[in-house]
């Protein structure tokens, strides 16, 4: 089983700044993508923005030139930088990882994992 432990959330004002991060630890073999999704109060869960294991990035339309996403290969850890925040993105903001673990010696299936969730909110 993979873990991913989340950190940095909190209460900010608007136009204040908030960084993320998620560890993820367990039987690792690779991990392919790592990201951030969100959900508000009585709306669906969206993805914010992944990193791929070759830094590739995408980002969610109404956080593009606000949030920056980067992740630490060697520690199994995504950040998520946060600026000029708005109301707007207040919500639970969720990790999640996808990869590969070790199953046995020489052997390794797919995970899927989410972490626990951390609070944003962001006061007007």
């Amino acid at each position: 089983q993979v873990q991913l432990v989340e950190s940095g959330g909190g209460l900010v004002q608007a136009g204040g700044s908030l960084r993320l991060s998620c560890a993820a630890s367990g039987s690792i073999f690779s991990i392919s993508a790592m990201g951030w999704y969100r959900q508000a109060p009585g709306k669906q869960r969206e993805l914010v923005a992944f990193i791929t294991s070759g830094a590739s990035t995408n980002y969610l339309d109404s956080v593009k030139g606000r949030f920056t996403i980067s992740r630490d290969n060697a520690k199994n850890t995504v950040y998520l930088q946060m600026n000029s925040l708005k109301p707007e993105d207040t919500a639970v903001y969720y990790c999640n990882a996808e990869g590969y673990l070790i199953v046995v010696a020489g052997s390794q299936r797919v995970f899927g994992s989410w972490g626990q969730g951390t609070q944003v909110t962001v006061s007007s």
